[in-house]
């Protein structure tokens, strides 16, 4: 550990046909495969530029060859579970290794930026979560200093309930939280057609 702050990103391994998979009912798995790796991409630029520890977690095996540099991310792979026990599990892990402030981040938001993840881990300093909400009701980014794990359990994962139900979770817990710009997950036609940067994921991804 060189630092009291850790960022997490949270990817699947990049199979075609397995990845994006809303997305290829529109646009085929081969062109849904591009997007998912420009995202890829577009997620290692942005995060390895964040001032933190940084560590990329697989969901099913480590590739030492990828994008990420092994000299910059620590590579582990998710836990058994949903995404909510794999979350929790990756958030106790960082904190038993007595990191202050855990921020994670999936890959599926084209229009995250540095700064937006440096300002989660500000807003660390003063709240218990930082959340970063996504258009389609759940969210792209949440940070904590201290793991709660309610927040983590009995959710519908993957619907729009899911930010609500974890905000239900942090009224009752009576957390401080702060919320991040709103932005748009990538998983279907439409969720692209909301882009803020939609010229440059269009121009670089959907006319290959």
């Amino acid at each position: 550990m060189t630092n009291s702050r850790l960022l997490i990103v949270f990817m699947r391994n990049p199979v075609l046909g397995k990845t994006k998979t809303r997305l290829a009912r529109d646009i085929g798995d081969k062109m849904a495969f591009n997007v998912y790796l420009k995202l890829l991409s577009n997620t290692n630029c942005i995060v390895k530029k964040a001032i933190c520890d940084k560590a990329v977690c697989y969901s099913d095996t480590i590739d030492h060859k990828d994008i990420w540099d092994n000299n910059i991310f620590r590579k582990t792979i998710q836990s058994k579970g949903d995404l909510g026990e794999r979350m929790e599990n990756a958030f106790k892990d960082a904190f038993a290794e007595k990191y202050c402030k855990v921020v994670l981040v999936g890959t599926d938001c084209f229009d995250i930026t540095t700064g937006i993840i440096n300002e989660a881990f500000d807003k660390l300093e003063t709240n218990d979560i930082v959340i970063g909400p996504a258009k389609d009701g759940g969210y792209y980014l949440i940070g904590m200093k201290k793991l709660f794990p309610s927040v983590f359990r009995n959710k519908t994962w993957s619907t729009d309930v899911v930010l609500d139900q974890t905000l239900i979770d942090i009224w009752n817990y009576r957390l401080r939280y702060s919320f991040l710009p709103q932005l748009s997950d990538i998983d279907t036609l439409d969720d692209i057609d909301n882009l803020i940067n939609l010229d440059l994921l269009y121009t670089e991804t959907i006319q290959k």
